[in-house]
């Protein structure tokens, strides 16, 4: 990859879609583009920088999937385990042959509490429940719908925040824990990952942008658009620097063993209407089969976009985090343009 064109393509998508947020890209290990634009918080015109923490929305499942790995690592559950053998709900529509696998990979086959391609705006989007009052993962099955099963557990994949709500709620369950403190003390604090967390939106700490939406009468913030605090489908805030030692941690065996994330970062099940496209246990996938085969986390919500990729042909690790409901997506472009040319 010719870094001068990378710089440059870069530096021109985010002064053309006045992006807000950071951009990190580093090739074998060592930082080629880094730059910070925009502001984290507009009111008082405080810049963003490097340092700057982000929401990464859905981004947050692979530390939910992570910090399942390492309750198996402490032999507490399995991937074959059942659902109902961690947890006493009183859903008798779910099926019984619900295992933590299918939570993981999105084969569980219940109605989702919020069914992403159902929503026509993330900028408004509600459930039954207000936000403020959503604290843990226990909290969200009050709105999970009363309905069948769409399809047997592991027949195919269907994309469900509840499955890892469901999964927050067995970690709890399973370590006496607050979910959030949980991966917190177990997954981020033992990699080094210092500057990331759960914050809530009343209380967020220095150098945290506000996720913000624009209308017609101007930008505002994202507080009452989405629950008060991140639970374990959504809503953690990281740094990127903080995810490139994610990156280094998953792959040095610091933050699981080398058999464990084997199985994470391989497909696991297809996603329908798209063959390149797999998903693991809490990774995406694309283009498993190729030499340049793509390992992304992605997220998406009311003023977050963010996406992190690794691509072993290019020994390439590059993330996008914006504190705009859209603002990452030109320049994930510009670096897959960069990186699929030719």
């Amino acid at each position: 990859m010719n870094h001068q064109e990378l710089q440059q393509r870069i530096d021109a998508a985010i002064e053309q879609h006045d992006f807000s947020g950071v951009v990190r890209i580093a090739q074998h290990g060592a930082v080629v583009y880094e730059r910070a634009a925009g502001y984290a918080d507009r009111s008082n015109r405080i810049a963003n920088t490097p340092a700057t923490r982000f929401g990464i929305a859905s981004g947050t499942k692979c530390f939910t999937a992570l910090a399942i790995g390492k309750l198996i690592e402490a032999g507490k559950l399995t991937f074959d385990t059942r659902l109902q053998e961690c947890v006493a709900l009183d859903m008798p529509q779910y099926a019984p042959e619900i295992t933590i696998a299918h939570l993981l990979n999105h084969t569980w086959g219940i109605p989702d509490y919020l069914t992403e391609d159902q929503i026509p705006d993330f900028d408004h989007c509600s459930v039954d429940i207000p936000w403020h009052e959503l604290l843990g993962p226990r909290d969200y099955l009050a709105v999970f719908p009363d309905a069948p099963m769409k399809f047997a557990p592991g027949e195919r994949f269907s994309y469900s925040n509840g499955g890892y709500i469901l999964l927050g709620v067995v970690i709890e369950a399973i370590s006496g824990m607050r979910y959030q403190e949980f991966v917190e003390q177990q997954v981020l604090r033992p990699i080094g990952m210092q500057q990331s967390g759960f914050f809530s939106f009343n209380r967020l700490p220095e150098q945290t942008a506000f996720g913000y939406i624009e209308e017609d009468a101007g930008w505002r913030t994202n507080i009452y658009n989405l629950p008060i605090i991140g639970a374990s489908d959504g809503g953690m805030y990281t740094t990127a620097a903080d995810l490139a030692t994610m990156w280094q941690s998953l792959w040095d065996g610091t933050l699981l063993s080398a058999d464990l994330v084997e199985q994470y970062t391989r497909p696991q099940v297809a996603v329908p209407d798209d063959d390149p496209l797999a998903y693991g246990y809490g990774f995406w996938l694309r283009g498993a089969a190729d030499p340049g085969h793509e390992i992304y986390l992605i997220g998406a919500d009311a003023g977050v976009s963010f996406r992190s990729l690794v691509n072993h042909q290019h020994a390439l690790q590059a993330t996008v985090l914006a504190n705009t409901s859209k603002g990452a997506w030109p320049i994930v472009r510009e670096i897959d343009a960069l990186l699929h040319a030719g």
